[in-house]
Formats: C-alpha cells, structure tokens, sequence
C-alpha cells in the first residue's frame, strides 16, 4: 500500500471509530432505542449516508466489537498444540480469558464494560443480533472440528458438537456478566467461574450420562 493509500485507510478507521464512539456513548446515556441513527451521524460529524457505509445497521454500531472474535473457536482448534484435543484447547483458551478478565468470557468488572454488556444482554435486538453471530460462528468451528477428526462429509457430529462448544461459551459469558451485574467483583467470582468452565468442559468431554442427566 503507498503512502496516500495507508493514509486513506487511516482517515477511515478514524471515522469509523468516531461513529462508533460516539454511537456507545449514545446508547449508553439514553438507550438503544431512544436514540436514531440521525442523531449518531450528527454528534459524529458524518452524514446519514456515510454512517451507513460504515455500519449497514443500527446495531452494528455496537456489535462491531465483538468482530475481533468472530471464528475464534476456530481458530483456537486449528492453532492447538501437538497432540492436544481441540475441547482441551478450547478449555485452555476460555480459562486464559477468565484469567485476563477479558470482556468477551464476561468477567469483566470495568464499568465502562459492565455497561456496554449491559446494553447488549438488555436491548432485544441487539441480544438476538448476538445470536446470529453465533450461528457464524458454530458454522466455522465445525468446519475447523471436521478437518481436526476428519469424518464422512454427512457426519452431523462435528456441527452439533460445535453448537453446544458455542452455546456454552456464550452461556458462561452471560452469567459471569449477570454475577456482575449483581454487585459482586471480578476477584471474587472467578473462582466459581473458573468451576463452571471445568464442569461444563466436562459435560461435553464425557456426555451428560456420565453425570447422571
């Protein structure tokens, strides 16, 4: 890329951030559905038009940043170490994000995240909007457990193990953010977080007959 073209894409990734900055700041002061994209693309300098060249829908003004984690599963399976199962790595990497408090395993307790979960879990839209990146997701793990265990073409194993790795990743990350949510730190919940993981890890690893459901 020469040097105006890297400029350009400077510029963008600004604008970019500045309606996005200025779309959270929005939702979180007023609420999602209080404020209009008009209002967004005012306060940010922009027009309509460029706002949604930027961001095709309201929502994604807000879940744009849950992109950086758009097929991490995946990632995580096809990247594991020699020899290890792709439910250890996956196990490995949610608990290194528990330890990092990384917002997207929820625990969390900044207050400017608490918050923006806040807004996700509680607006409708945008928490079945959530859902649809876990379908992208769940589509891209299984292709990821298909190549690690290659199986026949019509084996339906891979995408319904997958379903259930994404359903629980997402599932702890709502609890951990609602144990939050309810006053406690993140210090003090991580150790049952911590429980949970093991025990769901568990489940998937060994099936629930194992455990008597």
């Amino acid at each position: 890329m020469d040097e105006s073209g890297g400029l350009r894409a400077r510029k963008k990734e600004r604008t970019r951030q500045a309606i996005s900055d200025a779309a959270i700041s929005m939702f979180l002061a007023d609420g999602f559905d209080q404020v209009s994209t008009a209002d967004i693309a005012a306060a940010a300098e922009v027009s309509k038009p460029t706002l949604f060249r930027y961001f095709p829908t309201k929502e994604d003004l807000v879940l744009h940043r849950f992109a950086d984690h758009q097929g991490e599963a995946a990632r995580v399976v096809r990247g594991r170490n020699p020899g290890e199962s792709p439910l250890t790595a996956l196990h490995r990497n949610f608990q290194a994000g528990l330890d990092r408090r990384d917002p997207v395993t929820g625990l969390c307790d900044h207050p400017h995240v608490l918050a923006f979960h806040r807004l996700v879990f509680e607006t409708p839209s945008l928490a079945s909007r959530l859902a649809d990146f876990g379908a992208t997701d769940t589509a891209a793990l299984a292709d990821a457990l298909r190549e690690a265990t290659t199986p026949r073409s019509d084996d339906m194993r891979p995408r319904l193990l997958a379903a259930q790795i994404v359903a629980v990743r997402q599932t702890l990350a709502q609890e951990n953010w609602t144990r939050l949510a309810a006053g406690r730190s993140a210090d003090d919940i991580h150790p049952q977080a911590t429980t949970d993981l093991a025990a769901a890890f568990t489940l998937l690893t060994h099936g629930a007959a194992a455990h008597g459901y």
